[in-house]
């Protein structure tokens, strides 16, 4: 049975020192798993660490862990960046989960033109409380970064930075699967509202330096086209590449 994740502070971690599982996390771990001594876990800080142990001291809402083993994984590549733009109903909260558990590095909230929805500190509090649960549950030593608001020329600014930077919209001409990314370093992915992203918005962006991209024959949501659009570009990249670097 594969141990279970806990974020943790790792600077100091090494073979035999106990290392301070506390906060939600001793929480969970002691309050909610029941942990016991002697139970295998693994730790990590989000930021490349990994440390492998055994449960010692559980106190009520923490506990120890006496690591065994401590690990630095490779940052991904290429970084994947998605802009999402704003959307209500919890359906944004549905795309940085599921876009988290495919290896998104940072998602960055977009308050497009036809957004409905606007951000405050509680989205980014729900969004990087999301985004922490799917690292979590799909055992990422990396964790994406949360951050936004964004506005289209901020956006734009992006994407003249990132090593290829494509807008889906469903009246592209070319598809995301036959853009060329080898040996690009960082990939930016912009995906527009429910309403669509304006025509305004678009040649912001494509002025830019961006691509429009169309992912199929089909249209998606909002809450799923990042996600479609990262599995593309991560069976071109990513997932042809070793544990290691695409972890």
């Amino acid at each position: 049975m594969t141990p279970p994740l806990f974020f943790a502070e790792l600077s100091t971690a090494t073979p035999g020192a106990p290392v301070a599982v506390t906060g939600d996390e001793g929480r969970h771990a002691a309050d909610v798993r029941r942990l016991r001594p002697g139970e295998h876990v693994d730790l990590t800080d989000g930021a490349g660490t990994l440390a492998h142990g055994q449960v010692g001291e559980v106190r009520r809402g923490e506990l120890t862990v006496v690591i065994a083993e401590r690990e630095v994984v490779p940052a991904p590549s290429p970084r994947l960046v998605v802009a999402q733009a704003l959307a209500r109903g919890g359906r944004d909260e549905q795309a940085v989960e599921s876009m988290t558990e495919v290896g998104v590095d940072e998602v960055v909230g977009w308050a497009a033109a036809r957004c409905v929805a606007r951000w405050s500190d509680r989205t980014a509090l729900r969004w990087a409380a999301t985004s922490r649960s799917a690292a979590k549950q799909s055992r990422r030593a990396w964790w994406p970064l949360i951050d936004g608001p964004a506005t289209t020329e901020s956006l734009a600014q992006r994407c003249a930075r990132a090593g290829r930077a494509f807008v889906l919209h469903e009246s592209a001409a070319e598809p995301l699967a036959t853009q060329r990314i080898d040996g690009v370093t960082d990939v930016l992915v912009v995906v527009g509202p429910e309403g669509g992203i304006t025509e305004e918005e678009l040649a912001v962006l494509t002025g830019a330096g961006a691509t429009a991209v169309r992912l199929g024959p089909g249209i998606l949501r909002s809450s799923t086209a990042g996600t479609a659009a990262l599995a593309v570009i991560c069976a071109m990249t990513r997932w042809r590449m070793g544990p290691d670097v695409a972890h």
